[in-house]
């Protein structure tokens, strides 16, 4: 880091930290969003919303307006070996039917083999899912001698309205589309403070750029604005 330093006169920001920024810029053009990138070392959620009135009156604690999670045990390439044995490699080879261990002794950051997309992709929605459950916010009931009361912890996610996928997962794999759907219908349940199934869009950022034009909305918002148009597509 000094050495970039030494060479760069600007502001130096990590990815995390640029992909906030254009998720900063792009709410104001569509409003409350989720920003979810899933790398080959960190997998990252960055939420942009206010939340809703109704949860705010019940949080134990406040919340930012934007918060950034980054998990560094999600990574899909560093940390898959350790994604592998937290789902089970026996789970795994019956949901895939695949040889894990044979998939894994040529793991490769960019997956090559129809076996290693496969792999890859499942392995991708797994550190969405995690790290979309952590992110979330939840209510928590206890009991009063008045009887029992509600409490709100974390994020209110609720009014999110689109949730945008980013990262090299997210950007080229061929089953993006269905992962990050599945992402955004993970709250079946309704344990999260999240949006419920089909109430949100979905949104890739075709380029891969979003980190670049955090960067860039640093010193020239409007060129950013207008770029982040262009990569973004609806699905």
């Amino acid at each position: 880091m000094e050495h970039i330093r030494d060479l760069v006169t600007g502001a130096i920001l990590p990815t995390p930290g640029a992909v906030m920024e254009a998720a900063m810029l792009l709410y104001e053009e569509i409003g409350d969003l989720l920003v979810i990138d899933i790398g080959g070392a960190t997998t990252d959620v960055h939420s942009v919303t206010n939340g809703s009135d109704e949860i705010a009156r019940l949080l134990t604690a406040p919340e930012p307006f934007n918060k950034r999670t980054v998990e560094g045990d999600l990574g899909l390439y560093l940390n898959a070996h350790h994604m592998v044995e937290q789902i089970g490699e026996e789970k795994l080879k019956n949901e895939l039917g695949l040889d894990i261990a044979r998939v894994m002794r040529d793991y490769r950051p960019i997956p090559e083999t129809p076996e290693q997309f496969r792999l890859t992709s499942r392995l991708c929605l797994e550190a969405g899912l995690v790290a979309l459950s952590r992110h979330a916010g939840r209510l928590r009931h206890y009991y009063t001698p008045q009887g029992r009361a509600t409490a709100a912890e974390g994020k209110d996610l609720t009014p999110v309205k689109t949730i945008v996928g980013t990262g090299g997962a997210l950007t080229r794999l061929p089953e993006r589309e269905t992962i990050l759907r599945t992402l955004a219908d993970c709250n079946k349940g309704g344990g999260m403070l999240y949006p419920k199934p089909g109430a949100m869009r979905l949104a890739f950022d075709e380029g891969y750029v979003l980190s670049s034009l955090g960067v860039l909305a640093k010193t020239n918002p409007a060129a950013a604005r207008t770029l982040l148009k262009q990569t973004l597509r609806f699905a």
